[in-house]
């Protein structure tokens, strides 16, 4: 077990503590006491904790404001829908907030500059060169984002040491062996990886996406011209248009190069001259929304029939069969096309330029995998003593699904949630490289590998194979992080036992 488990409170032993835990044996016993009430009789752990998550969030208040303003389906619909009373004002809000400078921010490190011969580079981080300001501040958000990760793990190990009344849970064991997975370890690594990337794509971009990708023509930057001796200004558009990559040695910027403008591409350029890693870091921030929303409504409805469904039995269940059939029977591809073309001028279909539209699309389509993976498990649940009890005591049909039943299929869903957010992934590169998915100018990795496949055997190989190589990587890690869990949640899955037989069921059916 995880060090700290034998302060983790004797129940039976006499007399208080030092976190304030009663254990005399009295009604008013440490294990009798709501939460609330436990953080209250022993509040500095807590007290300590909070002033420091309070801290982590105070210097990126803006990012993370910016996530939720603009980044999450909400704060999209309300840009979109602006002629609902309140809604223009709460934007307006939200993006003030949004727009409050942070400590890891292109603004406070900046690495757009130029360079003049003799003098050094104006413009960056200390005068730093634009590829170690960048290099700098990848650093600094990775390390940020995996400090606040160790202190939410924090979080846990005090809950552990001072205010949860159980020596001992399932959970532990849990923790342990996913302590121990490695394949799992990998996976979390990388979708954490991911996750930081999406979530902090404004601080991790080499330039703005609103200047390099979406209107460039409208923003402008400085450089030293050699021809005139002197810093002249141009548009990022221009800028762009002469720092193409089309295959051609004389036309092309590589990999951990500069253009002719002193910009540092740490990944190349595209064949519109537009940087490729800003285009892959807000890439993937659309791919986690569109992954995210359509598993939150797969996985809802999913739960909710396979409960149902195992509660009741019967023609309840033999419905729910019937509705998956029908679903799996329509042909996903059509009906992605259909529905794109339908909703395209509608404000739903502009939504992050159809970003939204996809997303629902696959939940609404994808939430009977889901159903039948978990439907054996559910099945298998409702037979056991407990529920029989929680019948007999005439406990209200949905407690005892919330209870009783939700917490036991809860592991099995989110073993195959994330190995189907790696197929969603897969599925909306696949369809933007098509051209049947997220319209342009919103980045998609898929229309990045479509850029760039002609010139796969040419110096501009970089277009196509480096995003190809991001989507194998984080694909691969969400099926490691499935093994991982499914490992650790049930350490006889590999060998047999009722939780395969559950499993096993739960995909065949």
């Amino acid at each position: 077990m995880i060090g700290g488990d034998a302060d983790d409170g004797d129940g039976g032993s006499a007399g208080g503590n030092a976190d304030g835990r009663s254990t005399d044996g009295d009604t008013d016993s440490f294990e009798d006491r709501p939460l609330r009430e436990r953080i209250a009789a022993n509040p500095r752990p807590a007290a300590v904790w909070g002033a420091g998550f309070a801290l982590l969030v105070a210097v990126q208040f803006g990012a993370i404001a910016d996530v939720i303003v603009n980044a999450m389906p909400w704060g999209v619909a309300l840009g979109a829908l602006p002629s609902i009373p309140g809604t223009g004002i709460l934007a307006a809000v939200g993006q003030w907030f949004a727009d409050l400078p942070t400590l890891l921010s292109p603004e406070l490190i900046p690495n757009e500059g130029y360079y003049v011969p003799g003098e050094g580079w104006h413009g960056t981080f200390l005068g730093l060169s634009p590829a170690i300001a960048w290099g700098i501040r990848v650093v600094l958000v990775y390390a940020y984002a995996f400090a606040a990760l160790a202190w939410i793990w924090y979080a846990y190990v005090l809950f552990r040491r001072h205010y949860r009344y159980a020596d001992w849970t399932p959970r532990d064991d849990v923790v342990d062996r996913l302590r121990t997975h490695r394949w799992g370890q990998f996976g979390i690594v990388i979708v954490l990886a991911f996750l930081v990337m999406a979530i902090f794509a404004p601080a991790l971009a080499t330039a703005p996406v609103a200047q390099n990708i979406e209107d460039p023509y409208s923003h402008t930057i400085e450089y030293y011209d050699h021809d005139a001796g002197e810093v002249v200004e141009t548009t990022v558009g221009d800028a762009n248009r002469n720092s193409q990559s089309r295959g051609q040695d004389a036309r092309n910027v590589g990999p951990m190069s500069y253009d002719d403008y002193d910009r540092f591409h740490p990944l190349g350029t595209m064949p519109s001259g537009q940087d490729l890693f800003t285009f892959i870091v807000f890439g993937a921030r659309v791919s986690l929304l569109i992954g995210l929303l359509s598993l939150t409504i797969s996985g809802v409805a999913a739960a909710g029939f396979a409960l149902f469904g195992a509660y009741y039995k019967g023609k309840l269940d033999l419905s729910f069969v019937v509705m998956s059939d029908s679903v799996q029977a329509m042909p996903r591809l059509l009906l992605l096309v259909l529905l794109s073309v339908i909703l395209a001028d509608t404000w739903i279909g502009g939504l992050y330029s159809g970003a939204v539209v996809l997303a629902l699309i696959f939940g609404v389509t994808g939430w009977p995998a889901l159903w039948r993976a978990i439907r054996g498990p559910a099945l298998q649940v409702a037979e056991k003593e407990w529920i029989d009890a929680a019948r007999s005591y005439d406990q209200a049909p949905t407690t005892t699904m919330r209870r009783h039943m939700l917490p036991y299929i809860l592991g099995y869903l989110l073993i195959y949630a994330s190995m189907t957010l790696g197929g969603i992934i897969v599925g909306v590169a696949g369809l933007s490289f098509l051209g049947l998915g997220v319209d342009s100018p919103t980045p998609e990795w898929g229309r990045a590998i479509d850029a760039g496949q002609d010139y796969v055997t040419t110096a501009s190989w970089h277009i196509s194979l480096l995003p190809g190589l991001f989507i194998v990587l984080v694909v691969t890690a969400f099926n490691a992080l499935g093994d991982g869990i499914r490992d650790a949640i049930d350490p006889q899955s590999d060998v047999g036992g009722d939780s395969e037989e559950a499993a096993a069921g739960g995909t065949g059916a």
